[in-house]
């Protein structure tokens, strides 16, 4: 069974059970390409050098990374799988530390290797394909749902200002914020979206216009410091980002800029709403000041694609993630519903028990 999706154009991990194949988001626009992983290190690697990224597609990696590393080992004695399996968990823990849909769907992968400890490993490493094939169909059910719960706040003609890419691309399919705008045009509204290009990486310049290309979806780019110059002209109705974590009092991490855009949003009067699953909420992090912010190599600042524009010898700041509080999100989209101005009553309502 594939992990793939009809209603899905753009199959970013594809799963046949041996090999996990990953859109390499370094070679798009230009390439469409895949890299095949056959283990855990390499679905880590994957994951550290940006081959994948976005935070619910990095959960759905690294359960793959777990379930092809234990059929890698599943001929081993039950010792000796544990070890590997060990390593495996560690390696993908350690490939990149904002994003808490990794670690929620390493739990949930050691839950279902921990739910038959007795048995061989061919046995234990069945499950654990299957559990990420559950995971990864949990997804993409979860993005259609949060699709549903923010488009009916994005009215018609709308024009929304997104960051970084939320798309297919970040996801197992459909998107978080950009789930949401496909979700509200396929409602038959008009919508149309501002891309901001989402320096250092570009994601929004190469990977989200690339997916409003492919779904005719109007998309006009600009670069990250134009959206202010468009919300005092009055260009901008909404603004609409994904998140990497979520503390639990509301403040969002996501990718840097994003706290920019808030501000700006906040003195404009313009609804700014982030859309994310359950599972990038993270209820054990107070606030935004105990989610870790990852800082990235300087060369992703001093030059792109092997052109170097900046001196040699300089210093770079470069966090990959910024913290935008709880006060100046509008509303949180999730599987559940929309939250207005979520706060930390509002997110202990969406874990009853």
């Amino acid at each position: 069974m594939s992990a793939s999706s009809e209603a899905n154009p753009v199959e970013t991990l594809r799963w046949d059970g041996r090999r996990l194949e990953l859109i390499d988001q370094r070679a798009l626009p230009a390439r469409l390409e895949y890299v095949s992983c056959a283990n855990a290190a390499e679905v880590a690697e994957a994951i550290r050098s940006m081959v994948v990224r976005g935070a619910p597609a990095i959960g759905c990696a690294a359960a793959f990374g777990v379930a092809l590393e234990a059929r890698r080992q599943e001929d081993c004695p039950r010792a000796e799988f544990d070890i590997a399996m060990e390593t495996a968990f560690r390696n993908l823990a350690a490939s990149r530390p904002t994003a808490v849909n990794l670690f929620w769907a390493l739990d949930r992968m050691r839950a279902a290797l921990g739910a038959g400890t007795r048995d061989d490993p061919r046995s234990a490493a069945g499950r654990l394909a299957d559990a990420a094939l559950a995971l990864f169909n949990a997804d993409l059910e979860t993005n259609r749902a949060i699709g549903r719960a923010g488009a009916a706040l994005v009215p018609g003609g709308a024009r929304v200002l997104t960051h970084c890419n939320t798309g297919s691309l970040a996801t197992a399919g459909h998107g978080t914020a950009l789930g949401v705008i496909r979700t509200a045009r396929d409602q038959g509204k008009r919508i149309s979206v501002i891309a901001s290009e989402t320096r250092p990486y570009l994601q929004g310049a190469r990977l989200t216009a690339w997916e409003m290309i492919r779904e005719k979806i109007p998309v006009t780019l600009i670069t990250d410091n134009t959206a202010g110059h468009l919300m005092r002209l009055g260009k901008i109705d909404l603004v609409l980002v994904g998140a990497d974590r979520i503390a639990a009092n509301g403040d969002v991490a996501n990718k840097i800029g994003t706290y920019t855009l808030a501000v700006l949003a906040e003195r404009h009067r313009i609804p700014f709403y982030v859309a994310a699953p359950l599972s990038s909420i993270d209820t054990s992090a107070a606030d935004g000041s105990a989610i870790p912010i990852e800082e990235r190599s300087a060369s992703e600042v001093t030059g792109y694609a092997g052109m170097r524009w900046a001196p040699e010898g300089v210093s770079v700041a470069n966090p990959a993630f910024d913290i935008t509080p709880a006060e100046l999100v509008s509303g949180l989209f999730t599987e559940k519903g929309a939250v207005t101005r979520p706060d930390a009553r509002k997110i202990r309502a969406l874990f009853p028990g």
